[in-house]
């Protein structure tokens, strides 16, 4: 009577049926890597390769300039919104008996010539400064990427046009336009200052946009798309804008630092804000006859000027970097 066989063992099966078990561990085996995660031999999966945005995005996070600017900024911004968060008192209550008074418990910065709490002023002075530096940058952009991207792509004679407008607006000494054009200017708010650095601002960014067009509009899916029958405005939106916008932005971010710098000048010239707004150039101009005598009334509002545009000025140099592919 035969002996009973032992059960076999998968892979001993299959290696005992020749050429065709030798075909179905092939099988197997494949089956098992197709299986294995990261892919066969370990290669790991696939990597998308990253846009323009994504590996600025990837360096900016990396950046410590960038860091340290957009959380001073982001501050500014909070204070300039609530300033009642770290400034309890009011900016325009007074007491001559204080003025010119040095540091005091719970007025660490003194008070000024007219005995205004220094440290009050200087935290409600942020949201006139933020808010023109912030408004005319839109502005300023919107206006110059608009009329210089439309003379870049269709060229002729809108562009022989913008650029000799151009060049007049340049020709115009910037503070002496103030001088001349906000002087006779009766309104106390921001939006003639804005309307001021928007109508001198905009052929800076006009400029640049023009030539950022006109270098992408020569690339090859461009002119795919204009032979496959792409229409202009599909042209300009889906092509040539996100390939063009960069410089933009890069000019942009470094321009708003200039702005509020610009804003406090003309304040501080008497042709830009003027009481009772809150702002550091109006309180820089009443300090500086004392500047011997009580420093502090100029030290502090100057220093949160300086603060303020350095690091509009650090993060604009950051996102260059980070968006210039020459630089990486």
């Amino acid at each position: 009577m035969p002996e009973p066989t032992e059960p076999f063992e998968e892979g001993r099966a299959i290696a005992a049926t020749g050429a065709g078990g030798a075909t179905d561990l092939a099988m197997e085996e494949g089956e098992s890597l197709e299986k294995t995660p990261g892919g066969p031999r370990g290669t790991g999966p696939e990597k998308k390769p990253r846009s323009l945005w994504s590996d600025a995005w990837h360096d900016l996070r990396r950046n410590p300039v960038f860091i340290i600017s957009g959380l001073v900024i982001l501050f500014l911004v909070v204070i300039a919104i609530w300033p009642s968060l770290i400034a309890s008192g009011d900016p325009l209550d007074c007491d001559l008996s204080k003025a010119q008074e040095g540091s005091q418990p719970g007025h660490p910065f003194g008070f000024n010539g007219q005995g205004c709490d220094v440290y009050t002023r200087t935290v409600y002075g942020a949201r006139a400064s933020i808010q023109v530096g912030l408004f005319a940058t839109l502005g300023v952009t919107l206006l110059g990427s608009v009329l210089g991207g439309l003379a870049g792509f269709f060229g002729g004679a809108w562009d022989g046009l913008l650029s000799r407008v151009t060049d007049i607006f340049f020709a115009i000494p910037v503070i002496l336009g103030g001088l001349v054009l906000l002087s006779v200017v009766s309104n106390n708010t921001v939006w003639p200052v804005i309307g001021f650095m928007v109508l001198l601002g905009w052929p800076q960014i006009s400029r640049i946009a023009r030539g950022s067009v006109i270098t992408a509009k020569q690339n090859d899916y461009v002119q795919a798309a204009r032979a496959l029958g792409a229409s202009n405005s599909r042209m300009l939106l889906r092509h040539i804008t996100p390939n063009a916008v960069a410089p933009v932005i890069v000019v942009a971010t470094i321009a708003l630092g200039t702005y509020i710098a610009l804003e406090a000048t003309l304040s501080f010239l008497g042709v830009g804000l003027k009481p009772p707004t809150v702002s550091w150039g109006i309180d820089i101009s009443s300090a500086s006859p004392y500047v011997r005598n009580a420093p502090h009334m100029l030290l502090w509002p100057s220093g949160a000027l300086a603060i303020t545009v350095l690091a509009f000025i650090m993060l604009g140099d950051a996102v260059r970097d980070a968006l210039d592919p020459k630089l990486r």
